[in-house]
């Protein structure tokens, strides 16, 4: 479910009545520190179109219990480069279960489906062994690192 900017200033708010009211519950440490220091960016990104396009932000949720376990989403389209940077992040209590991996794939599926997007960019600590995986399990080619971090390139499959 895609973010909009009033669920973004709710969460901020620590207001979650609109979230319950669509029947969604929050996962047990939702929001994190990460997703509440992401919402400012996720709003301003949100700010320069008229409604979520879908190269924004999304909620993961998980099917069976309509928990908010974590976003994933596209920090905008980069209309020259034709690309969208990926960035993804699920609660602690979540992680290792393969939501950020079947989140990933729908999101690349969907984005590659969309006529003008040639190349997915991602980045991740260096020390992030299970973001490494994912993208490696997602065909991501690393393509520099410093000491820092790690830069990845998924082109479209021809």
């Amino acid at each position: 479910m895609p973010f909009t900017i009033q669920i973004c200033k709710d969460v901020i708010n620590e207001d979650f009545c609109a979230l319950f009211a669509m029947g969604l519950r929050r996962g047990i440490s939702w929001p994190d520190t990460d997703v509440l220091e992401t919402m400012p960016k996720i709003i301003s990104n949100l700010s320069g179109v008229e409604a979520p396009t879908g190269y924004e932000s999304w909620m993961v949720i998980k099917k069976d219990s309509l928990e908010i376990i974590g976003d994933l989403g596209f920090k905008g389209f980069n209309h020259e480069q034709q690309n969208v940077d990926l960035g993804y992040g699920i609660i602690e209590e979540e992680r290792r279960n393969g939501y950020a991996e079947e989140a990933a794939r729908g999101l690349i599926k969907w984005v590659f489906s969309q006529a003008f997007v040639k190349e997915i960019t991602a980045r991740c600590r260096v020390n992030n062994a299970a973001s490494i995986n994912l993208l490696k399990k997602s065909n991501f080619t690393e393509v520099k690192q410093d000491n820092e971090m790690v830069y990845w390139s998924l082109t479209l499959p021809r």
